[in-house]
């Protein structure tokens, strides 16, 4: 069909869907990264945590011995030491849940930052397009990736859980700190074996949502054409605006043609006009060449005012060829011109006397 939607996004669509915000990012890398870790951080800070916590509940308790009354200025040392010791056990490991967040999302994004995705859309509020949205193919994939997840963690906990559950009833006898640490490593346990499913899961997720975003952004064969258009300008307009400049160009270069030396011409397909200004250059330079129409044009031009025009066709031709407009002719040229132009100069001097 003519606008079937087949052919892959251009740099130029991307980098426009880029601007506003529209890139494909996975969000189950970012959730999994975060929770492995978190919990390792968390783990690694137990012993401390654990100590920290141990000092403030004995702190507290002896005040809570001692004390017979409550003033303001108590009850706000006490909120201000509890904020210290919330700190020291959960500050570390929010801090580390949210940078891990952070990288994983602008790793992905690759650092962008696009102010017009925070730009109000009356369709994210408009009750018709949330229901479509509900009952779309996208909701129905996260929605079985979620059943397949809480699937998966509920079977990890079974078969971890099953081999522990006897030893449930004899953590009765143990210290706090044993059982604790009982606890903790049935824990991570459990998020050591569903991480690693988590993170296949999360990498299928990921080939998914670039694959999503790769045929969201699909385009027709008539917008890659009007997108090239578009960079390159319409071919018609393009041809008349370089035919513009040509004429241009060439009504400069006749405009040359009466302060030149001499013509050269072959006799009618080619002719190239020289001027040498030895104040102002080297060698002999090509101020207007042309050949056919252009080619006689340069000699009527050049007859009308007076400049010498000679016929060589070697050179004429070699010139045309070799040597480009308002350049220097090459060292090869200049035996040859030398014999032209010093006849010329020979000429004029004989006009004047």
């Amino acid at each position: 069909m003519p606008g079937e939607k087949t052919e892959k996004a251009t740099p130029k669509r991307k980098q426009d869907e880029r601007k506003k915000g529209n890139i494909f990012l996975s969000q189950e890398v970012v959730t999994v990264f975060t929770l492995i870790a978190t919990f390792y951080v968390i783990k690694m800070m137990m012993p401390y945590a654990l100590k920290t916590l141990e000092e403030a509940i004995q702190h507290y308790t002896r005040i809570a011995s001692t004390e017979d009354t409550l003033t303001y200025n108590k009850i706000r040392s006490y909120y201000f030491d509890s904020l210290i010791v919330f700190a020291k056990t959960a500050l570390i490991p929010l801090f580390a849940c949210g940078l891990v967040a952070i990288l994983s999302t602008m790793m992905q994004t690759k650092m962008l930052f696009s102010p017009k995705a925070f730009a109000f859309k009356g369709e994210r509020i408009n009750p018709l397009q949330g229901f479509k949205k509900m009952f779309s193919m996208r909701a129905l994939v996260e929605l079985a990736k979620s059943v397949l997840k809480i699937t998966i963690l509920l079977y990890v906990i079974y078969t971890i859980l099953k081999d522990e559950i006897y030893l449930l009833p004899r953590m009765m006898d143990m210290s706090f700190n044993s059982a604790l640490s009982k606890t903790g490593a049935v824990i991570m346990e459990i998020v050591v074996k569903a991480g690693m499913i988590f993170v296949f899961l999360a990498a299928a997720d990921y080939l998914y949502q670039w694959w999503q975003y790769e045929k969201n952004l699909r385009m027709t064969k008539q917008e890659i054409k009007d997108e090239y258009k578009q960079i390159e300008g319409d071919p018609q307009i393009k041809s008349r605006i370089r035919s513009i400049q040509q004429q241009r160009a060439k009504q400069r270069m006749m405009q040359n043609v009466p302060n030149a030396d001499v013509v050269i011409r072959n006799p009618t397909h080619y002719a190239v006009a020289i001027k040498y200004d030895q104040n102002a250059n080297r060698a002999p330079v090509v101020v207007a060449k042309g050949a056919d129409s252009i080619a006689l044009r340069i000699v009527k031009v050049a007859e009308e005012n007076g400049v010498y025009v000679t016929e060589n066709k070697p050179l004429a031709r070699a010139l045309y060829e070799s040597v480009d407009l308002d350049k220097e002719v090459p060292e090869r040229f200049y035996r040859a011109l030398a014999e032209v132009l010093a006849f010329v100069y020979s000429l004029k001097k004989k006009e004047l006397k």
